[in-house]
């Protein structure tokens, strides 16, 4: 679930195009009740017995007329989402920041507000402190007819559902009626709101009552369930947004394409507009003019279904995660035609294919450093991000015909969360020593300035103390990059941007450490202005050449930099050009000959992609790999 009022997405995949809502059939009419009416306190206070919600595995005996009386319209308005995502102050979610302009790569998929289908609704339901939460759900087919799919963490008592839910109506005069649940059914290792791999069992069946002699299925069609085919898939997300960020109280659909959930058995989508309410809701990979089609997963899973960013964050509303579909899904659908309650025993989460993750984990990475740090002869990608972690993404063997953009193959973590790496203010890889892996550069936010040999799927290795903290000097060194300067054909030769805007080189760090100091410019304001510096190869002078990203958005490569000083500026990227919301700017030879000459840019909105060739006459071939 998401926020606000508890109104569960719904996703339906039409491959582009979007159905309406069909018209038809009659409320359901219900006998009368013998029941206990509902929503009447006890002693103190305290919920009365009637209102205690049921134990798992039921919502308690209850008519269509007990439920029109619970859930009273003020019940109804006062529903919220059960995901337990953060709120911002004051309970409602912030209108999301703009993104950068300017930039193709930030085009993303927008949701729209349209009738409905009569297929998926609203669930509405309490939590054992009685606080009224909303869903959406689905109609599905099942022998019984009275069978419907939310998302796991939407499941609690005295829950009803609302298919082609009308905000305009009451309850009783809801056109496809309303249907208490009967049954519940979730697997029984499923941790509401996790963010473990069991968050890939978040899904849930309930078995709604049958009334007037119909049957749910009758009503309003059942929808078919079909495995997950893979990660990329063509989907329409259809739902009910709270109404906070959704005026005309109306469901919303995105056509958009899914991808990998980095770490789980999980798809993605980024489609703006999914604000609190959209959990459970189904993702179609088919749509008929009936209004039912087939289903390869719902909202929900890590987090209760979205990133774990507070509800200022654009990422908030836009990105949503759903199941994979496979063989627990299957057991449990079997389980609720059939009225059983099996274990399917502990988890073991099946190895998702690798995935560098998406945008809003992208916007995290504070730091990155490329080097061959496992021995593939391709660049490997060292990252720190903004809570102290460090993970190296490698790039494992190449052969002919390995996808551009697939450059990582698996993902280490070198340190968690808090980590030394938190104070890790600069970074650059490097070759100290003709054996053995690449290493690693640091300078500290104390001014201490390190030196490691060697770096793998281990960690950082050999650490050498080029310079001691609070140095006075060294405190200064705003930007570093490590490339073949020199004769040497290591590359281990410093390059430092210091604060005042003044360049210079240290010659071969892998034998001499900090020696003497080339000064290639003296203080000059122009430097200041350097945001990314990296070394790499592009025009093919006997040594390496610079790359600088300035802040108007200008790149300029600067070739056979060595301790005489700069040759040879060469413009790559205009000025103003969308280079101006690059954030982070690494050098490697991530795909082709095994030649430093890519370029890999971390943009202000958390898309990832790289230039592939770079060379004197300018970018080419950008391969998006994340957004």
């Amino acid at each position: 679930m998401r926020t606000s009022r508890m109104r569960c997405l719904v996703a339906a995949v039409t491959f582009g195009s979007v159905l309406a809502l069909g018209s038809g059939a009659a409320a359901v009419a219900a006998g009368p009740s013998t029941s206990p009416t509902p929503g009447t306190s006890g002693p103190s206070g305290k919920p009365a017995e009637s209102d205690v919600p049921a134990p798992s595995g039921t919502s308690g005996s209850w008519s269509v007329d007990d439920a029109l009386r619970f859930w009273t319209p003020e019940r109804v308005a006062s529903a919220t989402a059960p995901s337990g995502r953060a709120m911002p102050p004051g309970g409602k979610p912030a209108a999301p920041k703009p993104a950068p302009r300017g930039l193709a790569r930030d085009k993303r998929d927008v949701s729209t507000s349209f009738p409905g289908i009569k297929s998926v609704g609203m669930l509405f339901a309490v939590d054992k402190d009685m606080r009224s939460h909303f869903c959406s759900a689905s109609s599905v087919q099942s022998g019984n007819r009275n069978l419907m799919l939310t998302a796991g963490h939407c499941t609690n008592s005295k829950a009803v559902f609302v298919p082609g839910y009308d905000p305009a109506k009451s309850l009783k005069e809801q056109p496809y009626g309303i249907w208490p649940v009967e049954e519940w059914f979730v697997d029984k290792r499923y941790e509401k709101n996790s963010m473990k791999a069991e968050s890939d069992l978040d899904f849930a069946f309930a078995r709604v009552k049958s009334s007037d002699g119909r049957n749910l299925q009758d009503v309003v069609g059942g929808n078919t369930l079909t495995r997950t085919p893979g990660f990329t898939n063509d989907v329409t997300v259809i739902g009910y947004p709270s109404v906070g960020h959704n005026p005309e109280d109306l469901p919303v659909h995105c056509a958009t394409r899914t991808g990998p959930l980095a770490g789980f058995n999980q798809m993605r989508i980024d489609c703006a507009g999914m604000w609190g309410g959209v959990s459970g809701g189904p993702w179609f990979a088919k749509l008929d003019d009936s209004g039912t089609g087939q289903i390869i997963g719902n909202v929900g899973g890590f987090n209760g279904g979205g990133p774990d960013v507070p509800g200022s964050d654009p990422m908030y509303n836009r990105i949503s995660y759903s199941p994979m579909y496979g063989d627990r899904f299957f057991q449990l659908y079997d389980d609720a035609q059939n009225g059983r309650h099996t274990d399917a025993g502990p988890y073991q989460q099946p190895q998702p294919p690798y995935s560098l993750g998406g945008a809003e984990r992208w916007q995290q990475a504070r730091l990155t450093a490329s080097g061959d740090f496992t021995g593939s002869g391709h660049s490997d990608l060292f990252v720190v991000w903004n809570d102290g972690s460090a993970t190296l993404h490698t790039a494992g063997a190449r052969k002919d015909g390995d996808s551009a953009n697939t450059p990582f193959t698996t993902e280490y973590k070198i340190a968690g969360a808090g980590s030394v790496w938190k104070h890790a203010r600069a970074i650059s890889g490097g070759r100290f020593t003709a054996d053995g892996s690449d290493g690693l550069l640091v300078r500290w936010t104390d001014g201490e300035f390190t030196q490691y040999t060697h770096v793998d799927h281990n960690g950082a290795h050999d650490e050498k103390m080029l310079a001691k903290p609070k140095n006075g000097i060294w405190e200064n060194a705003r930007l570093i990059t490590s490339g073949r300067y020199t004769g040497n054909a290591l590359r281990d030769d410093l390059l430092v941007v210091w604060a005042n805007g003044s360049v210079s080189l240290f010659s071969d760090l892998g034998s001499n450490g900090i020696g003497k100091e080339n000064q290639l410019r003296k203080a000059d304001a122009s430097w200041t202005h350097a945001e990314q510096i990296g070394a790499g190869e592009f025009t093919g002078k006997q040594t390496g050449d610079l790359m600088v990203r300035w802040s108007d958005g200008e790149a300029t490569i600067y070739s056979g930099i060595d301790t005489s000083g700069f040759h040879d500026e060469v413009k790559v990227r205009p000025a103003k050009s969308a280079w101006k919301n690059a954030q982070l700017v690494t050098v490697g030879a991530f795909e082709g000959a095994i030649v430093p000459n890519d370029v890999l840019v971390r943009w202000a909105n958390g898309n990832v992609s790289y230039y592939r060739d770079v060379d004197a006459s300018g970018t080419h071939d950008e391969i998006q790999l994340v957004g």
